[in-house]
């Protein structure tokens, strides 16, 4: 797993061939984290994704949730 814990978050950037990829790869995400009702912060530019994960409302901490997120992330790359 590529990811880094830094300040109670894990982050990770992923980078792909052009913004319609990108894109696509949020769209995923996007129903990955509907489902699990866990969503990120996350930021675009045009062929980056940045996603940072934290539990908001465990106080902002790393918790399992951001763990399994982060797992069915990486399955989607």
């Amino acid at each position: 797993m590529n990811w880094i814990e830094e300040n109670n978050t894990l982050k990770r950037s992923f980078t792909f061939k052009n913004f319609i990829e990108a894109w696509s790869f949020m769209t995923k995400v996007a129903m990955v984290a509907e489902k699990m009702n866990h969503h990120p912060e996350w930021s675009n530019v045009y062929n980056k994704v940045s996603i940072t994960l934290t539990t908001h409302d465990e106080g902002n901490t790393i918790t399992e949730k951001d763990r399994e997120l982060a797992k069915r992330i990486d399955k989607l790359t």
